[in-house]
């Protein structure tokens, strides 16, 4: 039996017969749920097994997304750094295409380590991209500057972001995938939502610390040794991310696989290769075919919901530093702590937006962050380059609200996209092929295009209000999937009361 979870079948008081008319009830519908489920069961979570796992997901998350984020704080040091030659928008925009790098590899990343984890578990390939981004992360801070070793250190640091974007590549198809296989369906969101409150998290300590660093250490120091320790501090973080790795369980639906795959009792040989084929040797290259020629129309789904989602999302809290410091000329620490109190405005509300939407539905949250994009980018950065405190922070906040409600619930409506056999592959694919074109290429973006209208600074503005308009009509075009089992997946419930009345509810008692 795997962790946190029991198997539940109706039971009835009256006599045998009624039994066995709920019980063959219970199996039609969940053989609707999946035609190719011959064992009938529900899962039924123990809360405190899954609010375990769903605590050292998030956590572990935030020590990968502090790795990350610290490049994108440190943007315009790191491009006096490595990137001496020139003008500052020059060195800004090598900085932000080195950025980008990192984007690119995400993809690859995605097809390697989504079948694989299919393959041998969500629990290892997490540990394994953790290692990873800690890995790249410190080696970051250990190469030597421009000044000192020339055209070298440009291609070690793009080196050691790819090796960075590819583990990242498998983050978040991985553990959102492992929240929504461990959570009950009506609590889906609300407890996916603190995935993403582990991103936040991240991003707010890296952007916490180097905001210290440059108040502590002053600008002068920072460019000659100060930027290297937030990078160094990835060794020793590194290190509690991957404890806490190994110490989740994988998800009831693996563990179930691998028992069955020991223990199969009287299956057929055909039956068994059918059940297990996702854990065959060549099972990458056929997760591959299968995820890119039966899976695209949600595949080019999740590619809308979050190229335009990425987009807003890393405008505002990746971008927006260096927009606030090299565009409208605001002090270093004073645009970091603006961004840094968005942030933890957002990490107060995130899981009241996951409560939400497990009650009123995935499309209508998503709709009011995309059309708060489109309809408020335009005023929000108007009050923002007012300057003063009392407009910069109704700005930020009508920006950050509307964030949040995509935050909040994005964790829980993409894996729902893709059936079991294939969530894990198809959704890393999706998810990076979206965010290494749309989202990792912002800040570029963004830079470039200012520069090439004359710096007009209302452009992050217009490019939000694209990216969500494209949004809404994903959003609008997507299944409403709140409440409802994953697809593939029989139901998931919190208790067994819940399971019998769950089959119960589906027709009327038996008269006798």
């Amino acid at each position: 039996m795997p962790t946190g979870s029991t198997e539940a079948e109706p039971t009835t008081d009256r006599d045998p017969e009624a039994f066995k008319r709920h019980r063959n009830l219970f199996r039609a519908v969940a053989r609707r749920r999946n035609p190719r489920l011959r064992r009938t069961d529900i899962t039924v979570t123990d809360e405190r097994v899954v609010k375990r796992a769903v605590k050292a997901a998030a956590l572990g998350n935030a020590m990968e997304w502090f790795d990350f984020g610290i490049y994108s704080y440190l943007a315009v040091t790191i491009g006096k750094v490595f990137f001496p030659g020139g003008s500052d928008t020059a060195s800004l925009l090598s900085s932000f295409a080195t950025f980008a790098v990192a984007f690119l590899v995400r993809p690859i990343g995605g097809a390697f380590f989504g079948p694989l984890g299919d393959r041998v578990g969500r629990k290892k390939v997490l540990a394994l991209t953790m290692i990873m981004m800690a890995a790249g992360t410190l080696c970051i801070g250990l190469i030597p500057s421009y000044a000192s070793i020339g055209l070298w250190a440009p291609i070690l640091l793009i080196v050691f972001r790819m090796i960075q974007g590819f583990s990242t590549g498998g983050e978040y198809g991985g553990a959102s995938t492992f929240i929504a296989e461990y959570a009950p369906d009506k609590k889906r969101g609300f407890f996916g939502s603190f995935l993403e409150m582990g991103t936040l998290a991240g991003y707010t300590g890296a952007a916490g610390l180097v905001l210290i660093l440059n108040t502590w250490l002053g600008s002068e120091t920072m460019h000659d040794w100060g930027w290297r320790i937030p990078f160094l501090v990835a060794g020793p973080l590194g290190l509690v991310g991957l404890y806490l790795r190994m110490k989740l369980d994988e998800t009831p639906a693996f563990q179930k696989l691998e028992a069955a795959q020991t223990h199969h009792g009287d299956a057929s040989v055909t039956e068994t290769e059918a059940d297990f084929s996702h854990l065959s040797e060549n099972a990458p290259k056929k997760k591959l075919g299968e995820i890119f020629s039966q899976q695209w129309p949600m595949l080019i789904l999740c590619i809308a919901l979050v190229g335009a989602y990425n987009i807003c999302h890393y405008m505002l809290l990746s971008y927006m530093p260096t927009y606030l410091t090299d565009t409208l000329h605001y002090d270093e620490a004073h645009g970091l702590l603006i961004v840094i109190g968005t942030m933890l405005v957002l990490m107060c509300v995130i899981s009241s937006v996951g409560k939400l939407n497990d009650r009123y539905g995935r499309k209508p949250l998503l709709m009011t962050g995309m059309l708060g994009f489109f309809l408020l980018s335009i005023p929000a950065f108007l009050l923002v380059k007012q300057g003063s405190m009392a407009a910069i922070i109704p700005g930020m906040l009508m920006l950050g609200l509307s964030l949040v409600c995509l935050l909040g619930t994005m964790s829980a409506a993409l894996p729902a996209l893709f059936p079991t056999s294939v969530r894990y592959g198809s959704l890393s694919i999706g998810y990076n092929l979206a965010v290494s074109l749309f989202g990792g290429t912002t800040p570029l973006v963004i830079t470039a295009l200012m520069d090439g209208f004359g710096g007009n600074d209302m452009i992050p503005a217009y490019y939000a209000m694209g990216a969500a308009l494209v949004g809404a009509i994903a959003v609008a075009c997507m299944k409403e999937t709140a409440q409802q089992p994953l697809e593939g997946s029989p139901p998931a419930v919190a208790t067994k009361e819940e399971a019998v009345e769950m089959v119960t509810s589906q027709s009327p008692d038996p008269r006798f």
